[in-house]
């Protein structure tokens, strides 16, 4: 293959590491789950009927994720920037229309997941029907820890929380979510080519709230790990 004279350097790939080795996982793309906890989607207003609704999803850019340590300048064009503290699906293998009992086999890993939300401007495009992108799609706004390796493994519980500067502000259960991981993965291939390096961020649990410049934020799931994010001065 002929080298490819290209205008500027492409951006370096994005990825993460992985617990116990020196490999890094290469990501491919984030996919969120919305209102996937009961007590969340009420706190936002709504409720969620399962027999009668699908998953809501929306997605985010690669090159907005943040590396669980990192320090991230508060984002502008907002003044109610919200912590998301969630359960993140690592895909090692793709596919396409799967079904629930295929779905493990896809599971490469977890780890812990911040999807960081301007609500202020969420809240004015949802009034007007607009798209989320601009609430959603925040730079260093997809915050991920370490992968744990756990291939075809489905977890089912596990206490998930979030503390901000040692405060606790999320706790609930990982059994708590109304759509579970086999679920989520055959749902979500009927839309796409789900490909390995594809993160699933399955959701957030009631006790969403603002952050402030200077804020320490300290995420937990059981059985997976932790994570570590801290609110920087505005640019």
């Amino acid at each position: 293959m002929p080298d490819i004279n290209y205008l500027w350097a492409p951006p370096a790939p994005v990825s993460l590491p992985v617990r116990g080795t020196r490999a890094r996982f290469p990501v491919n793309r984030l996919f969120f789950v919305g209102r996937n906890y009961q007590a969340h989607a009420l706190e936002m207003g709504t409720s969620v009927d399962k027999a009668s609704m699908r998953p809501v999803y929306f997605t985010k850019s690669a090159p907005m994720l943040a590396q669980s340590g990192t320090v991230a300048p508060y984002p502008p064009e907002t003044a109610d920037y919200h912590h998301e503290m969630e359960l993140v699906v690592a895909l090692g293998e793709g596919g396409f229309r799967v079904n629930e009992a295929a779905a493990g086999r896809m599971i490469y890993g977890y780890t812990c997941g911040l999807d960081m939300t301007r609500r202020d401007l969420q809240a004015v495009a949802k009034a007007k029907g607009n798209p989320w992108d601009v609430a959603k799609n925040v730079e260093q706004g997809a915050v991920a820890g370490e992968i744990i390796p756990a291939a075809g493994r489905i977890l089912r519980s596990g206490e998930i929380s979030l503390r901000v500067n040692g405060e606790e502000r999320q706790r609930s259960d990982l059994s708590n979510m109304i759509w579970s991981i086999p679920e989520i993965i055959a749902d979500l291939s009927t839309y796409y080519h789900l490909q390995p390096g594809d993160l699933i961020y399955t959701g957030t649990p009631e006790g969403v709230g603002p952050v402030q410049p200077g804020d320490h934020l300290e995420g937990r799931i059981e059985g997976v790990g932790t994570l570590d994010f801290r609110i920087g001065t505005p640019e």
